[in-house]
């Protein structure tokens, strides 16, 4: 392929290498002996394959246009399919501009989400409850699994803490569309517990960590100090007779994680340690940003967490996302999972700002 973008030309040859590469490696029998590695290597493939289609598409729409102008002197019909054929180039030059731009490195992976209720006592722990079933809904509907790793149930309802992974069923990579989440979600309503009427503002926070796989971070097992407690429910009543719940320190970091959704002590293990890895990678990353270029600490500002990102204002039945402008009168589709439009509109102006950066 010949397709150039300029300054991108470096990058789309070594992306066209690298896909050429997964591909000899997929076709071995062995690869596929270690599912880890396959489907790691099928995911990046797949994402490659979008900057590889447009590519080729580019090419042969260049040396198409190539043609129609060079016949265009000797039939005019020639002149309004070369005219056309402009157009398309263009098209597919922006397009593959797009997809050239820099990645998050951890687009392609699956999600752990967490819902800390905050601010507002038992009107946020519900909130925070409203949430957790948009996004569960929201997961139906692009075909996701779902499983709640740990959670804390509120005495009048709802959670004071949810942790939930999502998984991706096919090569779609959840962060990448989920990562705009993050931050502190405000609600404006009457709670169930007014009497007079009035509406409060109470918030609750979301972190969306990039599930990480043992291979993305090691952690010591000798780093680890890990306690084990009897499961509660709301209110301090026991659910467990058992002391099955587990609660993980990473000494070095004091990264402090607990599970307490199963019945099974290494199942709570196992659920913590998944979500100690991902908070670890996420740390990781963020430290590494913080030395990274200003295109980089731009990205990692858009899903900074300490952000009030977006108001859900049910009197009005309105969504209003501060970050891009965002607004709309449909919250109860949105709390219903219909978070597509919102999305979209974050994930446009992410992909403005970047190309503004590159220009």
């Amino acid at each position: 392929m010949s397709s150039s973008t300029g300054a991108g030309s470096d990058r789309l040859a070594g992306l066209l290498a690298e896909h050429r590469e997964l591909e000899a490696e997929l076709a071995d029998p062995a690869v596929h002996g270690d599912a880890a590695r396959a489907r790691r290597l099928g995911r990046r493939y797949a994402q490659l394959a979008p900057v590889v289609e447009t590519a080729r598409l580019l090419d042969a729409a260049t040396d198409d246009l190539a043609a129609a102008r060079e016949l265009a002197g000797e039939d005019a019909s020639f002149a309004a399919e070369a005219d056309e054929l402009t157009g398309r180039v263009g098209e597919l030059t922006g397009r593959l501009t797009e997809l050239l731009l820099p990645k998050d490195p951890d687009d392609d992976k699956d999600v752990i989400l967490e819902i800390k209720a905050g601010e507002g006592g038992a009107e946020s722990a519900l909130f925070a409850g409203d949430l957790l079933r948009m996004y569960l809904r929201y997961a139906e509907r692009r075909g996701w699994a779902t499983e709640v790793l740990d959670a804390v149930p509120a005495e009048l309802g709802g959670y004071k803490d949810v942790a939930v992974a999502i998984k991706s069923r096919t090569d779609e990579g959840i962060f990448a569309r989920l990562k705009f989440e993050a931050g502190v979600h405000r609600v404006q309503r009457v709670p169930v517990t007014e009497s007079q009427g009035r509406i409060h503002t109470s918030a609750a926070g979301v972190l969306v960590l990039p599930e990480a796989e043992e291979v993305d971070v090691s952690v010591d097992p000798n780093e680890l100090r890990i306690d084990v407690f009897r499961s509660s429910g709301p209110g301090g009543q026991s659910v467990n007779t058992t002391d099955s719940a587990v609660r993980i320190t990473h000494l070095p970091s004091g990264i402090v994680v607990s599970s307490q959704n199963e019945k099974s002590q290494l199942q709570n293990r196992e659920s913590a340690l998944r979500v100690l890895r991902s908070r670890l990678l996420a740390a990781a990353r963020e430290e590494a940003a913080a030395t990274a270029s200003d295109q980089r600490r731009s990205q990692v500002r858009t899903v900074d967490r300490s952000e009030r990102v977006r108001t859900y204002n049910f009197a009005e039945n309105r969504i209003a996302d501060h970050r891009v402008g965002f607004k709309a009168h449909n919250l109860d589709q949105v709390l219903d999972g219909d978070l597509d439009p919102v999305l979209d509109a974050l994930t446009a102006a992410a992909t403005a700002e970047l190309l503004a950066v590159g220009s």
